[in-house]
């Protein structure tokens, strides 16, 4: 493995954002397969010092040392210079990201293996969310928004409407994170900020999906009619079917708060019917990587839930569930769903 693609794994990303030197060396060890002997030859540092910083009875605080680990670990240039954890008033986009984004489109090339790697980077964050943690990986996060923002004043074309979603799909990561921190504002302010950089960049999959999350937040705070709205305008555009299923979904929830059943139905049905068309994850948007005819499937058994079609709800949790034997976590939720649903029969 490269050391770049050490660099990818989300718990090492996680310990440098921490500057946990301990863990970044044990981090970066078992992503590399070395020994402590094994990291001596790269670093430079005796095996003894490396035991140490790993145990915790030596801290590293000189900028001498610090500079040695870092040069000697490859540390990629988006990771120096990382924004602080988010404090009080942290959470929100700051003023400058808008500034790089309305100078887009200038004349100019722009070396994109950056972008393609950081690219990479964010999808490994998505599937390592739940088990290492948003908080955590934010200021990571954040470091590579600022990366990406800042290639868009010199780049122009086709490579600044694919920056233009990478950015896009930063500020929606960086968005649900804020809300699942019950940072409702900025939350909402992060979604606004990748609404603007998707239609900018032309990328009708990510406008969809924005619409779709920002529905599932009003739905969460109990205004299921905009919720509504907001899902039917993410899927007016005429999106993939993958994000065109995850906006009926939405919009079927909507519709079942809102007492409207038949509908709900109709559109849950569509929402299966579409997630089917593209099984395999490469044809769907890297953000919909999840989205399979199973989870499919268990969306529409959680809205038969908000239907209180219990029957239908404990039929489709049943057949699903077999197929989430390598997904312990995701079982777990869904067998709860289970018996809530049996309970209610």
């Amino acid at each position: 493995m490269s050391g770049q693609e050490l660099w990818a794994q989300p718990r090492l990303r996680a310990a440098w954002a921490r500057q946990d030197w301990a863990g970044i060396l044990r981090e970066y060890r078992a992503a590399a397969g070395l020994s402590q002997r094994g990291l001596e030859r790269v670093i430079g540092l005796p095996q003894p010092h490396i035991c140490a910083i790993e145990s915790g009875r030596r801290r590293v605080t000189s900028a001498n040392l610090i500079a040695r680990l870092t040069e000697g670990l490859d540390v990629p240039p988006e990771l120096l210079g990382l924004p602080p954890a988010p404090g009080p008033d942290d959470w929100a986009p700051p003023p400058e990201l808008r500034e790089r984004i309305a100078h887009g489109h200038a004349t100019g090339r722009t070396d994109l293996r950056t972008a393609d790697w950081i690219g990479q980077v964010l999808a490994q964050h998505r599937r390592a969310e739940d088990e290492v943690g948003g908080r955590t990986l934010w200021p990571v996060v954040r470091a590579q928004l600022d990366s990406v923002t800042r290639l868009i004043p010199g780049t122009t074309g086709e490579a600044a409407d694919r920056l233009m979603l990478l950015a896009a799909e930063h500020a929606h990561w960086l968005s649900w994170v804020a809300h699942t921190e019950g940072r409702t504002g900025p939350a909402l302010a992060w979604l606004d900020v990748a609404l603007g950089w998707a239609m900018d960049g032309g990328h009708q999959d990510m406008t969809a999906w924005v619409h779709r999350v920002r529905s599932y937040y009003a739905l969460q705070h109990g205004d299921p009619r905009r919720a509504e709205r907001t899902a039917q305008a993410g899927r007016a555009g005429s999106p993939s079917p993958a994000a065109a299923s995850a906006t009926a979904h939405q919009e079927s929830m909507a519709a079942a708060a809102l007492g409207d059943r038949d509908r709900a139905r109709r559109l849950s049905d569509e929402a299966v019917r579409l997630a089917a068309v593209v099984p395999d994850e490469a044809d769907r948007p890297g953000w919909l990587y999840w989205l399979d005819p199973v989870r499919a499937r268990l969306q529409a058994a959680d809205a038969a839930c908000a239907r209180h079609d219990w029957a239908d709800a404990a039929a489709g949790f049943r057949e699903a569930l077999p197929a989430l034997a390598g997904y312990p976590r995701d079982a777990a939720h869904y067998r709860q769903r289970l018996d809530y649903a049996q309970q209610r029969v």
